[in-house]
């Protein structure tokens, strides 16, 4: 389960590649939240599954950190010309801010942990470190990367902490939906949205990317995560994540050719013994 969250969760960034040319990124959201509501609202209703009553607030709030602020962010800084590796680089600090605010939801790290957090972000900046490109960089991506790394963290820890028990397949309306209404006003004053969509493109590569960004990373994706955070402390968890530049790199490489050197290969390695040191019994 965790190796396949890993690869689910890499495809993001080759998401946005593909789709960011032809929508702006909120459109792009909107659009992905509403296919996930289109496909789960009929299920839940023909299913009947269960609605976390008294537990609804807790895991919207949690839903717009872990979805809005955090892909919002993400989308919108890749859009403004931050390269996807050094936006993974900063978002992949979320595992040592994480294992830091990890006593407010009753878990200690462990020496061994905190060795191998900081193993797992050197293995990281060894990857992406020959992609980081600072030309044009503005203040606007940096602040927006930064608010998906808080953000991520903040909901990861708010849901363990107070939801994390709840029927995936009601939930996560809960959580689309909150994220849903938290965005549309911004889509609507910054992107001009409207009815006819009229800003988007539809593109063989623009749908592919939707329906992979609908299927594969908010349904399944989502539930792998929900599950982990379940079962797992979130330190152990979010450690996953180290794992992820690597796994785009790899991926950037056999699809579209991007360079990959040795430098990646050893931070790869250095990422996953970062992993195993923290995820170990």
């Amino acid at each position: 389960m965790p190796m396949l969250f890993v690869l689910l969760w890499s495809t993001g960034f080759i998401v946005a590649k593909f789709g960011l040319p032809y929508a702006p990124p909120l459109t792009f959201l909107l659009m992905r939240f509403s296919g996930v509501l289109i496909i789960l609202v009929p299920l839940v209703i023909l299913l009947k599954a269960p609605w976390p009553v008294g537990h609804i607030r807790h895991i919207a709030v949690a839903g717009v950190l872990l979805q809005a602020g955090y892909l919002a962010g993400v989308w919108c800084a890749i859009k403004l010309g931050m390269p996807a590796g050094l936006s993974a680089l900063i978002v992949g600090m979320q595992p040592i801010l994480t294992a830091v605010a990890a006593r407010w939801i009753g878990e200690s790290v462990s020496p061994r942990q905190w060795i191998g957090l900081i193993l797992g972000l050197g293995g990281v900046a060894l990857v992406v470190v020959a992609k980081i490109n600072l030309v044009g960089l503005s203040w606007a991506s940096i602040g927006l990367s930064a608010m998906a790394l808080i953000s991520i963290t903040l909901g990861t820890l708010y849901q363990k902490h107070h939801c994390p028990h709840f029927d995936l397949r009601t939930g996560t309306i809960i959580q689309f939906s909150a994220s849903f209404v938290v965005i549309l006003p911004f889509a609507i004053i910054y992107e001009h949205l409207s009815p006819t969509l009229s800003t988007v493109q539809w593109t063989p590569h623009f749908i592919g990317a939707l329906l992979w960004s609908i299927l594969a990373l908010s349904i399944g994706a989502i539930f792998l995560l929900f599950t982990l955070i379940r079962k797992s402390a979130a330190t152990s968890v979010t450690s996953l994540l180290y794992l992820t530049p690597p796994t785009t790199a790899v991926m950037a490489w056999l699809m579209f050719g991007e360079a990959f050197n040795l430098l990646g290969i050893i931070g790869m390695l250095v990422a996953i013994a970062g992993v195993i040191f923290v995820v170990r019994k």
